[in-house]
């Protein structure tokens, strides 16, 4: 059979993805309980776990819109929302790309990182 070589498919969101579009970069609000966090390992379902940068590990679950749009792998930095009732769990309200990772670690934002 001949190579599929188009744009449709799972080729479709890899096309889209190839846009040099910059967007905004989002800092962490601990004023609103924001922190960084890095992808551990995927538990199933919109649920991962992750060690955030103040030394605790979570249990994360991704948001429906966010879910469906944005893969999230093992090793992805992610922006997180504490939970006020649950110190165990959070939520992923953010995914950064590798290039806005370095932006951070320039900027003093993500300790450790290796």
């Amino acid at each position: 059979m001949p190579k599929n070589k188009g744009k449709g498919g799972k080729n479709r969101s890899r096309a889209k993805s190839d846009r040099n579009d910059k967007r905004e970069l989002h800092y962490k609000n601990t004023d609103e309980g924001q922190e960084y966090a890095q992808v551990l390992k995927m538990l199933g379902g919109p649920w991962l776990e992750a060690y955030c940068f103040d030394g605790q590990k979570r249990l994360c679950h991704i948001c429906g819109k966010m879910g469906r749009k944005v893969r999230i792998t093992v090793g992805d930095v992610v922006l997180i929302s504490l939970r006020g009732f649950q110190d165990n769990k959070a939520d992923v309200i953010d995914k950064y790309l590798p290039d806005e990772v370095r932006t951070l670690k320039t900027a003093g934002e993500l300790p450790g990182i290796g």
